[in-house]
C-alpha cells in the first residue's frame, strides 16, 4: 500500500533536495507513524492490562527502538544480539522479553542477567541450565485450529514451542525444579490480516492456559500473544482491524479469567514500523530485453522480502513521472542473480534514467534481512521528525565495512605438527 499521507507529504516536498545532496539508495522511516501506530495499540486496550514489546528481528536500529521505548513499549529480543542492543538502549528487566529457538545455555544466563522475561521454546533446555529464571514461560506450538500459516508451520511441521500435548508435563517439570511463577506464549501466524483467525489463536491459548490452571495448579502472571500482525502491501488487502481485535481479546479475556484476568503481552513489529518505511532509489538503467526493464541503485541486499518470499509484495511509485504513458516493467537490481527484483510486470509510467522511484512498505523485515553478496552493500537508514528534520540513524556500508572481519594476515587456529 501507499505510505500514508502525512508521510507522503512530508517526504515528496523534500525528496529532490535530499536526493541530489545526500544520493540513493537509503531507506528514510516516518517517526511520527510509528509512534502513533505503538499509541494507537496501547490505547485499544485497558490500562494496565496490556503491554507491547517491539520485536527487534523487524528493525533493529536503536534511534527506532529508543523512540519505542520513549512510547513506552518494551523490546521483543531472539538472539544475543539483540539482547546487547536492548541493553545499549536502556531496555532492562520486564522492559525485555526473551523469546529464541534453539537457545544456549550462554544465551540464556545474558537473558537473566539482563533480568528479561524468557519465554523457552522447549523441554530440553531445563536440563541444560543450572538455575530457572523467577518466572518460567514456556511457548506453545501451533496446533488445532489455529496451526496453519506457511510461514509459521502446523504442529507436525513448525520448529517452534512445545506441542500442545506435552506443555503441561513441561510446566510440571518446571514445579519439580521449585517454579512458582509462569507465563505462557503462543505465536500460531505471521502477517496476519484476518481479525477473526488471529481472535481464535488468543481464545485457544486463554482456553489452554485456564486448563492448565486447573489440572496442575499453574496461575500465570502474563500470556503471551507473540506477534505476527501484518499489514496490507496490496492495494487489495484490507488493514488489520486491531481496536476490534483488542476488543474481541479484552471480552475473552474477562470471560475465561473473570477479575483475576492476567494482563496480555504482544511481540509486534511488522505492525509497528512496517507501513512508515520507503527505499528511495533511482533508475540507472531502462532497457527492453523479453520485457522492459527498470534498473535501480538499490538491489535485494537492501530489500530482501520479495527474493525470500516469492509472493512479496511491495508497492512501488515514480513520484515525479507526470503524465506519462503507463507501461508493464520489471524493477530490477544489479546483483548477479535472476531473483534480484522489487517488481514484476507492474503498471508504472514509463521510468526514465534518473527517475527517483519509492518502494514503499519498507519498515520492517527489509534491511534487517539484508547481505553482502556480490559486495551490493547495505544502504543507508534515515529518519523523518515529524517536523520534518531529517537524521541519518545508519550511515552506508563501504568497502572497510565489507572485510571488517578478514584476517589479512591469517591467525593459526591450529598448527599441524601440534597433532
Amino acid at each position: 500500500m501507499p505510505i500514508a499521507n502525512h508521510f507522503a507529504a512530508r517526504l515528496i516536498s523534500a525528496l529532490p533536495n535530499l536526493v541530489e545532496t545526500y544520493g540513493t539508495p537509503f531507506h528514510i522511516y516516518d517517526a511520527a507513524g510509528i509512534a502513533a501506530t505503538h499509541r494507537q495499540m496501547m490505547a485499544a486496550f485497558p490500562h494496565g492490562s496490556f503491554k507491547q514489546y517491539f520485536a527487534v528481528k523487524a528493525l533493529p536500529n536503536p534511534h527506532v527502538l529508543s523512540l519505542l521505548l520513549s512510547e513506552g513499549s518494551g523490546l521483543d529480543c531472539s538472539s544475543p544480539a539483540e539482547l546487547l542492543l536492548a541493553e545499549r538502549v536502556g531496555a532492562r528487566e520486564d522492559n525485555v522479553v526473551f523469546t529464541s529457538n534453539n537457545t544456549t545455555v550462554e544465551e540464556y544466563r545474558q537473558a537473566c542477567t539482563l533480568g528479561a522475561l524468557i519465554t523457552f521454546d522447549d523441554r530440553a533446555i531445563l536440563d541444560r541450565i543450572d538455575r530457572l529464571p523467577a518466572v518460567v514461560a514456556f511457548r506453545v506450538a501451533p496446533h488445532g485450529g489455529t496451526a496453519g500459516s506457511s510461514l509459521m508451520g502446523d504442529g507436525a511441521n513448525s520448529k517452534f514451542g512445545v506441542p500442545a500435548n506435552e506443555i503441561a508435563d513441561a510446566y510440571r517439570a518446571a514445579q519439580r525444579r521449585g517454579a512458582t511463577r509462569f507465563g505462557i506464549h503462543a505465536m500460531t501466524y505471521a502477517n496476519e490480516l484476518d481479525v477473526a483467525r488471529a481472535a481464535v489463536a488468543v481464545q485457544s491459548l486463554f482456553a489452554l492456559a485456564r486448563r492448565l490452571a486447573e489440572t496442575i495448579g499453574v496461575e500465570f502472571e502474563y500470556i503471551n500473544i507473540g506477534g505476527g500482525l501484518g499489514i496490507p502491501y496490496r492495494s487489495t488487502d484490507r488493514p488489520f482491524d486491531f481496536a476490534a481485535f483488542a476488543s474481541t481479546i479484552v471480552t475473552e479475556r474477562h470471560r475465561v479469567f473473570g477479575r483475576a484476568a492476567p494482563p496480555i503481552l504482544m511481540e509486534c513489529g511488522r505492525y509497528v514500523t512496517g507501513p512508515h518505511g520507503v527505499l528511495v532509489t533511482r533508475v540507472v538503467n531502462r532497457c527492453r530485453k523479453a520485457k522492459e526493464i527498470a534498473g535501480v541503485d538499490a538491489s535485494i541486499s537492501a530489500l530482501m522480502r520479495p527474493a525470500f518470499y516469492g509472493d512479496a509484495h511491495h508497492h512501488v511509485t515514480i513520484p515525479f513521472a507526470g503524465e506519462r504513458p503507463v507501461i508493464a516493467v520489471d524493477v530490477v537490481g544489479s546483483l548477479c542473480e535472476n531473483i534480484d527484483k522489487f517488481a514484476v510486470d507492474r503498471l508504472l509510467p514509463d521510468p526514465r534514467v534518473g527517475d527517483i522511484l519509492l518502494v514503499h512498505d519498507t519498515g520492517a523485515h527489509c534491511l534487517a534481512m539484508g547481505f553482502t553478496y556480490n559486495g551490493r552493500l547495505r544502504p543507508a537508514e534515515l529518519m523523518m521528525t515529524e517536523r520534518g528534520d531529517i537524521l541519518e540513524i545508519r550511515r552506508a556500508e563501504t568497502f572497510d565495512d565489507y572485510v571488517a572481519t578478514v584476517q589479512w594476515e591469517p591467525i593459526a587456529v591450529r598448527r599441524s605438527d601440534m597433532g
